[in-house]
């Protein structure tokens, strides 16, 4: 279900997008009024540029979210702290915490908004450290930010 509703979400957000920019270029002048001038094809032209969207919402979900693993020895709750450091130094509050599952969502209403709502990181413990569950372009930084924090590199 989350899956279907994330990409209903990016179906209307691209579609949106789209005719907001096509909008400004009919009111600007720049592009014919007319649908059947500005495209090719007229509206078949538009209802396969919906077909594509359409394609790209179904599998932005599936390559759009992932999970990275966090290396980390001893008791979980003893990097408790640090999790909560580095994640607040990437702009992320802890939303919820239960049996050690932390939720994080992103501090900023905007950024939120921009990800649709679908701000989510998840960290949970796991053997030999943590997974981390959330929008692959947010986890790099969250991951790495975590794992300096509970990791000591030295030379």
């Amino acid at each position: 279900m989350k899956y279907l509703r994330r990409a209903v979400k990016y179906f209307i957000q691209i579609t949106v997008i789209f005719v907001v920019i096509i909008a400004i270029l009919m009111l600007s002048g720049l592009v014919s009024k007319d649908v059947a001038v500005a495209f090719q094809q007229g509206w078949t032209s538009v209802g396969y540029i919906l077909v594509a969207f359409l394609v790209m919402s179904a599998a932005y979900p599936y390559f759009g979210y992932g999970k990275r693993n966090i290396h980390a020895n001893g008791d979980p709750a003893g990097y408790r702290a640090a999790i909560l450091q580095a994640m607040e130094g990437r702009g992320y509050v802890l939303a919820s915490e239960q049996d050690g599952e932390m939720r994080f969502n992103i501090n900023s209403p905007i950024n939120r908004l921009a990800r649709l709502y679908e701000d989510t990181v998840t960290i949970t413990p796991v053997l030999g450290g943590f997974q981390a569950e959330g929008l692959i372009r947010d986890l790099s930084r969250v991951v790495m930010a975590i794992d300096h924090k509970i990791n000591r590199y030295e030379d």
